[in-house]
This record gives structure tokens, sequence and C-alpha cells, in this order.
């Protein structure tokens, strides 16, 4: 990397570019595409492999669709809350109640009624990371009921990432909207749904019974027809321009900015994940560095000190995620290739 330029050099992406050719020959993942960008609007793609293995092999292009899984958390959902916050429409101590008065509305003493939008933006709630909302019906009005009014097992435990936060948050936007999320512009670039023919696939579903491509992957924002954890759509160049506007400062405002930014844990800002020893944006970034990753095999890193970005994204768990696709220790490999520094 050369923080002089605050590009990524031509040497570095194909080191990286390599590390990703041998996981796609050895089979670990169908395909991807990588992408670089620097604040200058400088940038790389490269595509390799297969956006879809079965039914019918598709190649992967710069141009692929993805389902970005998590990163909706960073990118879509995470800004409106903070915009909120800018807007004066809420304070981050406030509880969930300022927007969700209902929140566990027959009991008053609830713990949930006392989490605020800075802790489930930070993850340093006590709820669970995950359930399976969508097993207890398909009524997408009953099950945002059941979010609301169920008593959640509270961890005792220290926090952990968790979908619920989110969720959550994603119900608070609804509220202030009068809206649904999926009713909501998705942001330059972006969707909720995306043309099956132009789509990385997914997985096979074994609840819906059908392969998964161009609706969104996860069970819960399926049950729930659009939330605040999932089920933004786009490209390597959608992520690009995202985290270009966010260096450049013309993506959000310099305040929402800032929030992003704000360490609220040793791993953790308002909505992204910091770097820190073992994370998924490698070693060699700087301390100002901020990402995020996808469960469906997504990911973004922000160098705001070094000034650029790289995303990976790749479908691995097509067609199944019932397999080792090596992606954890592939985005640290790719992000230290690309961050090393001393390359000419």
């Amino acid at each position: 990397m050369r923080p002089d330029t605050g590009g990524i050099s031509e040497g570095a992406f194909k080191r990286a570019v390599s590390l990703l050719d041998e996981q796609i020959d050895a089979g670990r993942i169908p395909g991807a595409v990588l992408g670089t960008v620097d604040i200058g609007g400088q940038r790389r793609l490269y595509s390799r492999g297969l956006a879809q293995v079965s039914p019918e092999r598709r190649a992967m292009q710069d141009d692929t669709w993805f389902d970005l899984a998590s990163l909706t958390k960073v990118i879509f959902t995470a800004p409106r809350i903070l915009q909120l916050l800018r807007d004066e429409a809420i304070d981050l101590d406030e509880p969930l109640t300022r927007l969700l008065p209902d929140l566990r509305q027959y009991d008053n003493d609830a713990w949930e009624r006392k989490v605020s939008f800075a802790q489930c933006l930070g993850h340093q709630s006590a709820f669970p990371a995950v359930e399976p909302i969508y097993t207890y019906g398909r009524d997408a009005e009953l099950l945002r009921a059941f979010v609301l009014q169920r008593e959640w097992r509270q961890r005792s435990a220290p926090p952990v990432y968790s979908d619920i936060n989110f969720i959550l948050l994603g119900l608070a936007l609804e509220r202030y909207h009068g809206v649904r999320i999926r009713s909501m512009p998705a942001g330059p670039g972006f969707a909720f749904e995306a043309p099956a023919e132009h789509c990385a696939a997914t997985e096979f579903c074994t609840w819906r019974q059908r392969l998964i491509c161009g609706e969104v992957h996860d069970d819960n924002c399926n049950a729930l027809q659009g939330a605040g954890h999932a089920g933004l759509f786009g490209t390597a160049g959608a992520v690009l321009d995202h985290a270009q506007g966010l260096l450049q400062g013309t993506a959000a405002s310099p305040a929402v900015i800032d929030a992003m930014r704000t360490p609220v844990s040793d791993t953790r800002t308002l909505g992204w994940e910091r770097a820190h020893t073992g994370w998924s944006g490698g070693k060699f970034c700087s301390a100002g560095t901020i990402g995020h990753t996808g469960f469906t095999g997504t990911g973004l890193w922000i160098d705001f000190d070094a000034g650029c970005a790289w995303t990976l994204l790749s479908n691995r768990i097509h067609p199944t995620r019932h397999a080792d696709s090596g992606i954890v220790s592939l985005r640290r490999d790719v992000s230290d290739a690309l961050t090393a520094t001393g390359d000419l």
C-alpha cells in the first residue's frame, strides 16, 4: 500500500488475484469478484469462476450481482439510523422504545426496553446471536409482532455479534418512516432483489426447497419480507462506489461517517468492525480501517488513513453452506496481499 497516493499497487493486486485463483482452482469456492478503489477513484476489478454451478453453469462477471447478506447492516441500516441521530430524531443512548414504544409492552421492567440504539449498532446488547424466527410461521406481520413481544434469552456472558440487534433497528426504521424496508430506497446501485440470470447463486434452501438466486438467502429476512440485518443486493462496482463515497465524504454526512468510525469496543464501531488482531481485514491495514463481512461470502474493508478500500464478493455457500470454503483465511490472506507495505 502507498499512503502517499492512497492506492493499492498493481503488484499487490496481482498477488491477491493469485490467492483467489488458487482457492477457486482448488474447488473451495465456485467464484468471486475482487475489487479495489482509492480516494481518487482509481479502481481495479477481477472476476473468476462460476456464478452458478447447478442446475446450469454460468460464468462470474465483473458486474455479477451478489446477495450482500450482512453488508446490509453497514451499507443500508446503520447509515440510516445514524442519519436519524444527525436529524435529532433519536439520541444514541436512548432506548429503542423511543421509536418502538410497544417493545415488550406487557412488561415495563423488561430488560429489552432498556436496550439503546448505540448498543444495537455496536453489538453491545445482551441479545443472542441469532434466532430461527422463520420457523414460527410465514406471516410477516405476525413475525414482526413476535420479535417485539418475545421474551428474549438474555446473555449473561459478554455481548456477541447479533442479528437481533439489526432486526430491531430495521423495525425502528420502518416505524419512523411508515413503510417496510423493501419500500425504502436501497441506495445507488443497490436493490432488494436481483435478476437471477445476472446474480451469483447462493444455497439450495431446505426450507424453501429450491436453489436461491436473486432472492434473499437469509431465512429470517425472507420470512419477515425485509429486515435490517440482511437483504441488500449489489455488484462489486456498487460496493466500491459506496466505499469511495465514504472515503471522499460524499456518501454520508461528516457526522455520520465519524460515528461509523467511533470505537465502542476493542473490535467494533457504531455498525462496523474495526481493525484488531486476527480480524478479516488482515494485519497490515492501518488502525483507521473498518470492515464487515456477510454470511454468503461477501466483505468490504475501508482504510481511511491510507485512502483506499477493497471488496471480496464470493458465492462461497453455493450450493451448500455445509462445506469448508476456507473463506475466513482467504479474506485475511487477500487483505494482507493488498495492504502489505514495501510493494513496488
